[in-house]
């Protein structure tokens, strides 16, 4: 596998695992524009620890049905050993706490994570476009 570029480790990028197309939308109106966003509902389809480690930090939803969002976080942090921040929005207390133990960094309503996405894209927004 060839290694990733300096210019592809500087892009703009996030991930967004959600299977709700209604916030998957607002996600992706509310990124600046010089930002892109990769919607999975497989962490392991995006290729792999390389590949997820250009991104800069990932959204993810902790009430989608399609995939298991406890097992996305625990591939990224076990499996492929990566600090990259995971953003969690929605879920039950209970799902909160797991996720919580998993690894996960933060905690959001899904109407904040639209709302605090701007900050995210600044706060990591280092480097070129």
């Amino acid at each position: 596998m060839a290694q990733p570029s300096l210019d592809s480790r500087l892009q703009r990028r996030c991930i967004v695992m959600t299977d709700d197309a209604a916030l998957r939308s607002r996600l992706a109106a509310a990124l600046p524009p010089d930002w892109r966003l990769t919607a999975t509902d497989d962490i392991g389809a995006l290729g792999g620890f390389a590949e997820v480690l250009q991104h800069r930090f990932i959204v993810l939803d902790l009430d989608s049905r399609a995939f298991d969002p406890l097992a996305a976080v625990r591939t990224v942090r076990s499996e492929f050993m990566l600090n990259v921040p995971i953003f969690c929005c929605g879920g039950s207390p209970a799902a909160r706490d797991a996720a919580r133990l998993a690894r996960a960094d933060r905690f959001f309503g899904r109407d904040e994570i639209v709302t605090r996405l701007g900050d995210f894209c600044e706060q990591f927004g280092w480097g070129g476009a």
